[in-house]
């Protein structure tokens, strides 16, 4: 199987959003992935919104992407964390 080439011209500002059940240290453990992969994410960018009951939490990261496989190696880190419910 040949790899598709990417439709994304790198670098570029790509938004991330990540959502799972609002609990302690949420935040702070999305946080940490999103910078291990983009080190020069700007924290204060970070959007946080809670559910209408607030039992769940969505995060949009945008990130400075630089390469496809820093957006798929993040996206996987992301996806594999159990706190983690989607990442789109």
């Amino acid at each position: 199987m040949t790899e598709q080439p990417s439709l994304i011209e790198y670098p570029c500002d790509f938004p991330i959003k990540i959502m799972g059940k609002a609990q302690q240290d949420f935040t702070q453990t999305v946080l940490a992935i999103v910078k291990y992969h983009a080190p020069d994410f700007d924290d204060a960018s970070m959007a946080i919104k809670a559910s209408k009951n607030g039992t769940y939490l969505s995060i949009t990261c945008t990130i400075r992407a630089t390469s496809r496989l820093q957006l798929d190696a993040l996206y996987q880190a992301l996806s594999d964390h159990p706190m983690i419910a989607v990442v789109l």
